[in-house]
């Protein structure tokens, strides 16, 4: 764990606070009637997703004005890349479990400074749950301190999942929020084990996440083992592995050939 930026706790607190009321519309309006739409097949969206992006890009930018923005919900602007701090917002992550009025579901903000996550924050309002992290000050849910996982086998070990692959049935499947930030978050506070997406994936789903994981004791790389590194020019990496430290050699091993193969 890195050693924390003096002043990044009170920043953590103000972004927590816009955080809070991004997610308090969100609720207000989730079980009503909204838009809805797919922006491509098998990737929905629906008005409150925007609504959302526009108020954390006000409040957000008031709070660092020189920060570029990279959100799942406003076009890329590459200006972005000359920042030497990036929003990376996901402003509903699990909008399938929102649409469909289940609690899987948060709104997730991380600052990024030179690649690396700084602050992380992820608030779930239909499950009652605040997540945060700042470099090198820990994780929290609630305003308590979560540590990962102490497993050693990867046998065993609980991974959210709906269904296991056949090669995988000696983990444990658990719940499966739709919000794979959420599902890192489950590693954080050792509700799980195991976070492995074997697919190209998006910056703004995993950014809060995955410093809430590593301050919480975790281990994170992509499918292939190699550190995940924010605010690229292509806003993606080839999967997410997230897992109690004393497994990820493990999990990487087993996963690895799965992903070059996927990959072509």
């Amino acid at each position: 764990m890195a050693d924390a930026d003096a002043s990044l706790p009170a920043l953590a607190d103000a972004v927590a606070g816009v955080v809070r009321e991004a997610a308090a519309m969100a609720f207000a309006r989730w079980h009503t009637a909204f838009a809805r739409w797919e922006k491509a097949p098998g990737e929905p969206v629906c008005q409150v997703d925007l609504d959302v992006d526009r108020l954390l890009h006000e409040r957000l930018s008031a709070l660092v004005p020189d920060a570029g923005w990279l959100s799942e919900e406003t076009a890329d602007n590459p200006a972005r890349l000359a920042r030497r701090r990036v929003w990376v917002v996901d402003p509903i992550d699990g909008t399938r479990d929102y649409i469909r009025g289940r609690p899987g579901w948060c709104v997730s903000v991380a600052l990024v400074e030179a690649g690396h996550p700084l602050i992380g924050v992820l608030d779930a309002p239909a499950r009652d749950e605040v997540w945060r992290a700042v470099a090198g000050a820990g994780a929290t849910r609630n305003g308590v301190r979560v540590t990962a996982g102490g497993r050693t086998m990867l046998a065993g070990s609980r991974a959210p999942v709906d269904a296991l692959p056949k090669a995988d049935r000696d983990l444990v499947a658990v719940e499966k929020p739709n919000s794979i930030a959420l599902r890192i978050a489950m590693i954080a506070a050792d509700h799980a084990d195991l976070v492995a997406t074997l697919r190209w994936g998006n910056e703004w789903d995993i950014a809060a996440a995955v410093l809430l994981a590593a301050e919480a004791g975790a281990r994170v790389s992509d499918a292939l083992g190699a550190p995940l590194m924010f605010n690229k020019a292509d806003p993606r990496a080839y999967g997410v592995l997230v897992s109690a430290a004393g497994i990820h050699d493990a999990a990487v091993e087993r996963l690895a050939g799965r992903a070059r193969a996927a990959m072509g």
